[in-house]
Formats: structure tokens, C-alpha cells, sequence
């Protein structure tokens, strides 16, 4: 396939999400990542836009490939592409953008620990929180966290020894009340470890007693009429209540974790694993696996682990899934998670091999279309319980305003969508008064009856706009027929879309979203529209010719001769005497035209 086909079929197939992108070049190497609040609109616009850079036309022109990952918010792409720059450094990212990194908190691992910014992150024993998105609400934290428990701020290296020794003198900090002075021993290790998991509780989102605290010092400073002050404490209070600490993308509370999401179809499954390294994703991937035989779920997931833990050389202990494998492995533990911080990575990797799949059978059918067709009829098959593949259905409405001009109307579709040419509009000529059961009755007869006399193939499935009512009488007519239980019948009665079989009292539900249940209210919708319409045409032609009649000398039969040809009667106002004559001779003709020439109102 040529790059623009590949790449087309691509993007008609993104969806219009918040996520991260990846473009390949024609060796598979990854050459760029960004972020998107809209992935569709945002890879697109790389191919429908006049480049000013230069960098960029060639980085565009050598793209091969795009792969995403479906994220929560445009702050989760925006973090997630931190992080997968930072591990992957792909060419055009280093070119393209500036080496800022995110800013973490850490807490060193040290005698009285120091807790700073940092936009570097060390295996040296240390704990991190982050990273933050908004520097401010970074800043602000550790503001709070110094003004509340007066940590140490120096290098200094505080042994025993050298707190004992007095080697070190106490500093500014201390003096304006900003330290406890460990270096001086006026704090001792067991009090400052405590301030310390006070911190550790405020920074994974345990912030209640800063909120206290904060308010307490808002009108403290309000009473002392410093109401500058009080403000800015207000407004740090705003932004600790808008910061939401617990993230699908970073959460301080998770460390190291692989998480795999399923979904499947007849045909394939999709595994998805996101890694979750020190409280971020690091790494997103999908594969796919191809059905042979009727393999159990249970057995593809536990295959596609092994199959990309092994690739990936990941040996974390921690693994979510949807469900249990079919055998836990050595060195395993797998969670199933029902709620909190771990169903939301769950369900980020669920989502992730759900777009998958549909992306994949979207372009399918978008290369193939018949692919599409056959896939969704044979969707309909399984749901109707069909033997065969519905390619031909028909739909029957009956139109009955008021009780009176009763019609009824069938529509065909033909590969899941209309096929106007086979329409039909009936005149009810066999029941007298508003009876929908019996014209039912009549216009099936009807339809298949003239089908067959002209050895014109029947459908697969025929769908009655009605509840048990309406399915028993189109029944009677295929029975007479001799078609009953050679045909799938189904009626749709409107008040809860419930689905009615033949000798089946209880009705069927369909998911309200399944694409079965959306292709029979098409089918319905439509033929209540085309019956409708030809109804209201009927009663309007009956109008007409109605006043036609009322000329003298004027019948019905010319009445409907004239209307054919001019279809309404203001129209026929404007035709001159010979072309009248042409229709109806000329004593007709000119009765009509006298008529139409006098003050006499006629409509």
C-alpha cells in the first residue's frame, strides 16, 4: 500500500480523543511524539497544512506510520508524553522541543530528610511525588509543607557524630523561624520522621488538615485586619481544593505495576499493557492475536502476558487484569481490581484495546466495505438467532391518521442499507374501516404473493412495525402463503423497542447501543416515514379532486385524470382552455376554465 493510502486510512480512523501520537518512518523507527486534545484534528492537520519549517515537511514526508494512546484529559497526554520523550528521545522531539522536563517533589533519603523540587529523578532510595503539570500548585505545596512543619533546608550532612560534635551552627532559618535546627539537636530523628509521614499522607492527597490549617490561618490573619495576606492564603486554599491528587496518569499512591486490558471480537483479540513506573506511565503497547480455534479468553490473555513481559523484559511482581487468567505463574500476583486508583489504570488499558479493535475494523471496512456489511449482518444473524445472513429485509408500516384514507407502506434494504427502488406504497382494498390487524393481513398477502408470482426472491428477514398483535397477522398471511417458518418474522412494538418472535409471548430487549437493535429502527423509522408520506399525499389528492368535482359536469374521473396530470389544482388554475381540452374536450374544458374564471372560491 502506498504511504498517503496507508496513512488516509489511518486517520479516518482516529478517534476524536484526548491522547499522545507516535509517527514511524518506513524502518519502524519512532521519529516524533506529541499530544492531542483531539487526536483526529490534530494528526490530521500535519497533512493538510502548508508547512512554514522545513524540519517539519520532511519529518511529515517521511512519516509511515502513526500509533496513539487514548488518555483521560489533555493534562494526562500532556504528562504522558513527558514521560514517553524523556524514555524513547525520539529525533524530531529533540529537534522540535526544548528540554524542559516536569518538576517532582522529592523526599531525600537522608538523616532529617530535605523535601525540594526537583526535575530529576535519582535511584537513590528517594521517594517521589509527581510530576506536576502546574508548577504553582507544586510551589504552593511546598510552601505549605515548609510553613506548617519547618524542615531543614541546607546540605549540611547531619550524622550523629556531627550533631554531637557541634560542627555545624545554626543559620538564618532557624533564626526567623523557618527550621527546628536538627544540625543543633533541638529536634530529635523520631519527631522530624513523623513531620516527615505527615507529608508523605499531604502529598498523596491526604490534604484535610491542610485545609484546616490554612482556613484556621485565613481568619487569624482576617481578625488582625491583614486582609492581603488573608487572600493570598485563600487563594492557595482554592488551589488545594481544585488539585486533584489522584490521577490516571500519576498517582504518588501506585509504584511499579503492568496493567493489561482486553477486547475481543469473532475473529481477534486485543491485548493492551500500559507500565506504570514510580507513579507514571512509561510505556503503552497493543498486540493482537489472531483466533484460530474457539481459544477461552482466559488462555489469550495469559498468553499475550507472557508474550509481552517477556519482550519487554518486565519483571514487576503487580499485575492488574480484567479478569483471571487461566494459570497464575510463578512470581505473579494478579489484582482485579472493583474501584479506586488501580480500576482507573485498568480501565485506561480497557479503553486503549477497545479503540484498538474498532480503529482496526474500521479500516477494514473502509478498504472493503463489504467487509463491513457482512460483519454487521452477521451480527444480526447471531442476535435474531437466523440461520441465514439477513442481506435482503423488509419492513411494514401501517398508516391509519384519524381512521381515515388507511395505506401501508414496506421498505427494503438491501447489504444493511436502503434500496429505494424496491419501495412500495399500499392502497388497503380489502378491509372496511380503521382494522390495522386485518391490513396487515392484507398487504403481506399481498407483497409475497406477488413476489412469488413473478419468481422474484424473498427476504431473509421481515420486521413488523407492531407488538404481538401486528407479528400474529402478518403470521396469518404467510401461513396462508405457505412461507410460515420458512422466513425469520420479528415485530418491534415502539413504547420499550421491545423485539417479538413468532409463538414467543415474552419479549426480547436488545442492548439499547447494539448495532442489531439500531438497523431495525432504521428499517421501521423509514417505513413509518414513507407511509406517512404517501398518506398525507393520498389525503391531499382527495382534497383536490374533491373540488374538482364540485364543477358541474366535472366526475371523479376526470377529476383524477386532471390531478395526475398537473398534481394540484392551483397548478391546473393556470392552464389556458386549449391545453384543458387537450385532457378532458372542450366542453369540460370550458366548464372548468368558466369556473376557475369566476369570483367563486374553490379552495
Amino acid at each position: 500500500m502506498k504511504q498517503k493510502e496507508n496513512i488516509d486510512l489511518i486517520l479516518k480512523s482516529l478517534p476524536e480523543l484526548p491522547g499522545v501520537y507516535q509517527f514511524f518512518d518506513k524502518d519502524d523507527v519512532l521519529m516524533y511524539i506529541g499530544k492531542a486534545k483531539n487526536l483526529k484534528k490534530r494528526v490530521s492537520s500535519y497533512f493538510v497544512k502548508n508547512h512554514a519549517a522545513a524540519k517539519t515537511r520532511i519529518m511529515v514526508a517521511k512519516i509511515e506510520n502513526i500509533r496513539h494512546i487514548v488518555v483521560e484529559t489533555e493534562t494526562d497526554a500532556l504528562l504522558l508524553e513527558n514521560n514517553l520523550v524523556k524514555k524513547h528521545q525520539p529525533k524530531y522531539n529533540v529537534m522540535l522541543k526544548d528540554d524542559k522536563t516536569f518538576p517532582w517533589i522529592c523526599i531525600k533519603k537522608e538523616d532529617f530528610p530535605r523535601v525540594f523540587k526537583t526535575r530529576n529523578v535519582y535511584r537513590d532510595g528517594s521517594e517521589y511525588f509527581g510530576p506536576y503539570a502546574s508548577g504553582l500548585m507544586l510551589n504552593t505545596l511546598l510552601d505549605l509543607i515548609r510553613k506548617i512543619f519547618q524542615l531543614r533546608t541546607c546540605k549540611h550532612t547531619l550524622s550523629e557524630e556531627n550533631i554531637k560534635k557541634k560542627k555545624i551552627k545554626t543559620c538564618l532559618e532557624y533564626h526567623i523561624g523557618n527550621c527546628k535546627a536538627p544540625c543543633a539537636g533541638y529536634v530529635n530523628t523520631e519527631e522530624y520522621e513523623q513531620n516527615i509521614n505527615q507529608i508523605k499522607n499531604i502529598l498523596k492527597g491526604n490534604i484535610q488538615s491542610v485545609l484546616q490549617f490554612l482556613n484556621q490561618q485565613m481568619l487569624e490573619k482576617a481578625e488582625k485586619m491583614l486582609f492581603e495576606e488573608a487572600q493570598e492564603i485563600k487563594e492557595k486554599i482554592l488551589l488545594i481544593e481544585g488539585y486533584k491528587a489522584k490521577s490516571t496518569i500519576v498517582n504518588p499512591a501506585i509504584s511499579n505495576l503492568d496493567v493489561f486490558g482486553y477486547a475481543e471480537d469473532e475473529k481477534i483479540a486485543v491485548v493492551n499493557f500500559i507500565k506504570v513506573q514510580n507513579g507514571a506511565i512509561i510505556q503503552a503497547h497493543s498486540v493482537e492475536l489472531v483466533k484460530k480455534l474457539d481459544e477461552a479468553k482466559e488462555d489469550l490473555l495469559l498468553f499475550a502476558i507472557l508474550e509481552i513481559r517477556e519482550r519487554l523484559f518486565s519483571t514487576v511482581k503487580n499485575v492488574i487484569v480484567p479478569f483471571k487468567p487461566s494459570l497464575i505463574p510463578d512470581n505473579f500476583t494478579f489484582i482485579v481490581p472493583k474501584q479506586g486508583d488501580k480500576m482507573k489504570l485498568l480501565e485506561l488499558s480497557l479503553r486503549n484495546a477497545k479503540y484498538y479493535l474498532l480503529e482496526k475494523r474500521k479500516r477494514q471496512e473502509i478498504k472493503n466495505p463489504e467487509t463491513g456489511i457482512i460483519r454487521k449482518l452477521e451480527v444480526v444473524r447471531k442476535d435474531l438467532r437466523m440461520t441465514d445472513l439477513p442481506r435482503h429485509i423488509e419492513c411494514f408500516d401501517n398508516s391509519n391518521l384519524q381512521g381515515t384514507n388507511p395505506v401501508a407502506a414496506c421498505v427494503v434494504f438491501r447489504n444493511a442499507k436502503p434500496y429505494k427502488s424496491d419501495y412500495r406504497h399500499f392502497n388497503i382494498k380489502t378491509v372496511d374501516g380503521p382494522d390495522d390487524f386485518a391490513s396487515m393481513t392484507e398487504v403481506v398477502f399481498r407483497r409475497y404473493k406477488r413476489l412469488i408470482d413473478e419468481n422474484k426472491s424473498l427476504p431473509q428477514l421481515i420486521i413488523i412495525d407492531g407488538g404481538k398483535g401486528q407479528l400474529s397477522a402478518a403470521l396469518n398471511a404467510l401461513e396462508t402463503l405457505g412461507l410460515r417458518g420458512k422466513l425469520t418474522i420479528i415485530g418491534i412494538a415502539k413504547k420499550l423497542e421491545e423485539i417479538y418472535f413468532p409463538n414467543d409471548s415474552i419479549p426480547v430487549y436488545l442492548d439499547k447501543r447494539s448495532e442489531t437493535l439500531r438497523l431495525i429502527q432504521q428499517l421501521r423509522n423509514e417505513a413509518h416515514r414513507f407511509g406517512i408520506s404517501f398518506h398525507r399525499t393520498k389525503r391531499k389528492s382527495k382534497f383536490a379532486a374533491s373540488l374538482l368535482t364540485d364543477i358541474p359536469g366535472i366526475g371523479s374521473s376526470a377529476a383524477e385524470t386532471l390531478l395526475k396530470k398537473y398534481k394540484s389544482v392551483e397548478r391546473l388554475k393556470k392552464c389556458s382552455l386549449k391545453e384543458l381540452t387537450e385532457i378532458v374536450g372542450k366542453s369540460k374544458a370550458g366548464k372548468i376554465k368558466t369556473y376557475f374564471e369566476s369570483e367563486k372560491p374553490i379552495s
